[in-house]
Parts: structure tokens; sequence; C-alpha cells
């Protein structure tokens, strides 16, 4: 199998992003955001904030003139803003402190950490390994999927958000961070050295009857054009059908998700997205599509999220692909990063969004057409079985009986 690296040495800032899984070498997320600063128009909607603010002044008072130890103001700001924004019950939603922030916003395509990608249990609130990319760092130490982060630098983790870890974790190149993580009912610390590595993308190979199978690990700046170069190297005209493989793929950036379904649906609607003013805001295909003339699998798992789901979800709905696997992982909402005067940042939910035909998918995910279900952990039938692509494989010869 051929991969092609993203090589992301230069970046301009979008919007929105919908990942929900860290990469540990850029940041919670690689992507676009918003860099807008918060402002006082907020506070102007609130009907009666100087009263509101009062019990908050009153603690504020009580606790630096009264507890019995010294408390850094800024400790107890910090403290607040945790406070309101773990009220919102989000687990996309997080407050990033001054001194983690700068890292999180660093797009600049150099980007410098261990090199994993991680998910939270919503059960446990544990923030576990997903994948380990290839000849990074956490690779090269033994770091697995499945992995439960515990500790880093002696920091606990637990009680910590994916949002603050991920920007916990990355930091300049050659210095070592010390993780501990659980493994089963083992607890093992690492050394890690933290690197500068090419992130491999997208991969292409020919399977079965001259079928072409295209696995993509994010979505990124780059993505769309990876894609075209991959659909060229395989000849996709002169395939018997393509399977899109987009397991394990945490998602990426809203402006990457939407070019890559205009590759594959030639008009329509492509994604819709709901403000809390409940106005809703239609994403159409602009007139980019690819015209594939093959038929197309889509690969998913449970881990297949967020910009994953918006293109599954629109290719799905518009009948282009055949969705095979399991039930996706379920993220329904955007979200962006605007920085605050402290020099903190929030990241911040800010849309819901849904399918074409007006699926809200969140905590339920995308039901493939064809369900398959396989737990590559699990050590059953031949190493190299991979019952989902077998599946895909079969469909799509099945086509030409």
């Amino acid at each position: 199998m051929k991969w092609m690296p993203a090589k992301l040495r230069s970046a301009h800032f979008g919007q929105y992003i919908l990942v929900t899984v860290a990469i540990f070498a850029i940041g919670f997320a690689a992507g676009n955001l918003s860099q807008s600063n918060t402002n006082t128009q907020g506070r102007a909607a609130l009907s009666d904030p100087e009263g509101a603010f009062e019990p908050f002044w009153d603690a504020f008072s009580i606790i630096e003139s009264r507890y019995v130890d010294p408390v850094e103001v800024d400790a107890l700001v910090d403290g607040a803003i945790k406070g309101m924004v773990e009220v919102l019950g989000d687990t996309h939603s997080g407050y990033i402190r001054p001194e983690l922030c700068q890292s999180s916003r660093n797009f600049s395509g150099e980007f410098s950490g261990i090199g994993v990608t991680a998910k939270t249990d919503e059960e446990t609130g544990q923030i576990e390994v997903v994948t380990v990319i290839p000849n990074a760092p956490a690779q090269k130490v033994g770091v697995l999927p499945g992995d439960i982060f515990h500790e880093v630098d002696g920091t606990r983790v637990s009680g910590l958000s994916q949002v603050e870890l991920s920007a916990l974790v990355p930091g300049p190149r050659g210095t070592t961070v010390t993780i501990v993580f659980k493994r089963g009912a083992e607890f093992i610390s690492f050394e890690i050295v933290r690197d500068i590595f090419e992130t491999p993308n997208i991969s292409y190979e020919i399977v079965g009857d001259r079928i072409a199978r295209i696995a993509m690990l994010d979505f990124h700046d780059l993505s769309r054009s990876q894609l075209e170069e991959a659909l060229d190297a395989v000849d996709i005209e002169d395939t018997n059908g393509l399977i899109f493989d987009i397991r394990n793929n945490p998602g990426g950036t809203l402006a990457s998700a939407i070019e890559i379904g205009e590759a594959f649906i030639e008009d329509g609607v492509l994604l819709r997205q709901v403000a809390r003013d409940h106005t809703e805001e239609v994403t159409r295909a602009s007139g980019s599509y690819i015209d594939i003339d093959v038929p197309i699998v889509v690969l998913v798992n449970e881990t297949s999220a967020s910009a994953s789901e918006v293109i599954a979800g629109a290719m799905q709905d518009h009948g282009v692909a055949t969705i095979i696997g399991e039930t996706t992982f379920g993220k329904g909402t955007v979200q962006n990063l605007p920085k605050l005067s402290n020099g903190g940042c929030l990241r911040i939910t800010v849309r819901r969004w849904l399918t074409p035909k007006g699926h809200w998918i969140h905590k339920q995910g995308i039901t493939p057409d064809i369900i398959v279900e396989w737990n590559p952990n699990e050590e059953s039938g031949d190493a190299g079985e991979d019952p989902q692509l077998t599946a895909a494989i079969e469909y799509l010869e099945s086509l030409r009986d």
C-alpha cells in the first residue's frame, strides 16, 4: 500500500472545526479555527449582568480575603471560567489556560509532539489512544491503541478535558515528556522525546478484481488535492469500483469535509447547520464534482467521526455510495476557538450540523447500509484478516455478476 504524507507547511485560518479526537502532534486539532476575540456585546445579552455576577464577586472577595492560604488571582479566574464551561455539559467544549492556548493555536505546519490520536470515553471520562502514527515517537517507545492516559509529567489526567490534555502533551522538538498509561490492569511509564514528523494521511492500493481502495486518516487543507492525486494514481476509471476507507478517521475541518463531499456529489445539499437562534445555513455542492463512473463503497467504523460523518451522511443521503462497516461515532456539532483577553482560549460548540435529509446524528452515529462488525484488537482469525474490507470487495464484485 502506498502512503502520501500530509505535509502541512502553511495554513490559513478558516472558521469552524469538527474534529473529535486529538493528534498530539499539533495541539488538539488539525485544522482551521476562528481566531475571533471576545468582546462586550455578549454581556449585554444578560438581562441583569451586574446582579447575576454579584454572588461571583462575593465568593471571589471572601476567598481572596479570608482563605487560610494566599491564592493566585489568575488561578481563581481560570477556575471560574472552567466551571462555566463545565456547566454546559458538553465534552466538546472546554477552557484552555493561557500557557497552553498558544500551542493549541499553532497551525504553522511545523508540528512537534508524540504522534497519537485519542478519544474520550463519555461514560468513564478516560482518554484513550485510538491510533498511533507510524514511525512517530509514541510508536517507537511502544505506545499502543487502547492505552489510557493516566499521568503527564506528574500531572494526573483524571479531571482534565481532552482539550486540556491535547494542549499539554505537545512541546518543542527534542524535549521529553513522561506519560504514564494504563494498559489493562498495569500502569506503564514512557519517556517520549517529542519530534517533528510527517503524518501519513492518505494511502491507496488495488484490491480484489481491480478495485481501488483509498484510505484517509483525517481531513485538512490538503485532503482534496491528496484525494485527486490518489484517484489519478489508481487510474480510477480503469477500475471496477472504489472503496473510500475512512475508518478510524476522527474528522477535521468543515471546509475540507465540504471539499471532499463535493468530489462525490454533483449537485444538491451537502449538510445543514443550525445555530442557537434556530436559523439554518444550507451548504450545497458548488460544482467541483469529479464524476467517478464506478460504484463506490464507504467504509466506516465506531471511530469514524465528525467530518467523516458529514461525508458519509451526505453520500448515503444522496445514494452515491453504499456505506459498509459499523455505526459511526456520532458527533453532530461544530466548534470554534475564540481567544480570551487573559490569553486563554475557549473551544466552544457553536452549531449543530445535520445531514442533507435533516438527520442529526449526534450520539447516534450513521448506521451503515451493510453492517459488518469487527474488533481488530481481539485475537481471532488470521492476523491480516479484515472482514469489513473483505465485505466491501465482495459487494463491489457482486455488482458485476
